[in-house]
């Protein structure tokens, strides 16, 4: 099933007091989870997986300021988060291989220039790394976007870079065909440019079905990430695994708070997992 971003702001709002309660209650701890069994009867928590866009200052609703993005990783850190990779993800779904405490991980779409110049700075000074999905025929392309050379650079200090496709257009809206080329071409040159292979995946616009999903998997691709609202947890389907928006607002911190402690929440409840 597709969630629209229309339908994530519905059951955010829902749950925006059971957010604050989960906040309130988790004091300066956040990032409460869900407890699931693993396929080998060990219980797993939930891990969040943060979903950024633009730091800029833009009026956008895709773009944070430097500063509110900085306030948010001080957060993270002061609260003992530790961000962690999708081979990590994965490893710990799949085998139940041990995550440092408190584990999130955090994604940018796209590959905007500012995450290089703006989110790149501020992470590493908390001592942060973040996957980045690109859309490769922007890259080095598009004055907005990020060389390949910025690229290969956050490459050597931990960050991860996966495919966005290669022009960002929503593959349920074109031929089976064209979709193919959109995942083998932009993975294609994910590793001609990075000497790694692109082992991740996130839908422009969030859009899937289970026939792009299929195709995702043929691809070559581990896993896709959707704009789905919640955490990432046993149950998730590895080729439509869930994020936390972010985006800009009058109060964007606040936020940030409630989506982050009020996904385990309604997730408890049984309003987002199927």
């Amino acid at each position: 099933m597709r969630y629209s971003y229309r339908q994530v702001g519905i059951c955010i709002c829902l749950a925006a007091l059971l957010g604050m309660l989960a906040v309130s209650i988790a004091g300066t701890e956040a990032g409460v989870v869900t407890g699931r069994m693993h396929a080998a009867g060990s219980e797993l928590a939930d891990v969040p997986v943060l979903n950024y866009h633009k730091i800029d200052y833009l009026q956008h609703a895709l773009s944070l300021s430097p500063e509110e993005f900085d306030k948010q990783m001080a957060y993270l850190k002061s609260n003992g988060y530790h961000t962690i990779s999708p081979d990590q993800l994965m490893a710990y779904l799949n085998h139940g291989k041990r995550l440092p405490d408190k584990p999130i991980m955090i994604t940018f779409d796209d590959g905007y220039l500012d995450n290089y110049n703006h989110a790149y700075p501020i992470m590493k000074k908390y001592g942060f790394t973040a996957t980045i999905f690109l859309v490769t025929g922007l890259v080095g392309t598009d004055e907005r976007f990020m060389t390949w050379e910025q690229v290969r650079q956050m490459q050597q200090e931990g960050f991860v870079f996966g495919s966005h496709t290669v022009n960002h257009v929503a593959l349920d809206k074109v031929s089976m065909e064209q979709a193919k080329t959109e995942l083998v071409e932009s993975r294609r040159v994910l590793k001609e440019q990075t000497g790694q292979t692109a082992r991740y995946f996130a839908y422009p616009t969030g859009a899937y079905n289970l026939q792009i999903e299929e195709l995702v998997r043929q691809a070559g691709y581990r896993a896709a990430f959707t704009i789905r609202y919640g955490q990432v947890g046993p149950n998730s389907d590895p080729y439509a695994m869930e994020r936390i928006p972010l985006f800009k607002s009058e109060v964007s911190f606040r936020s940030f708070l409630i989506r982050l402690n009020g996904a385990p929440v309604i997730e408890r409840l049984g309003l987002i997992r199927n």
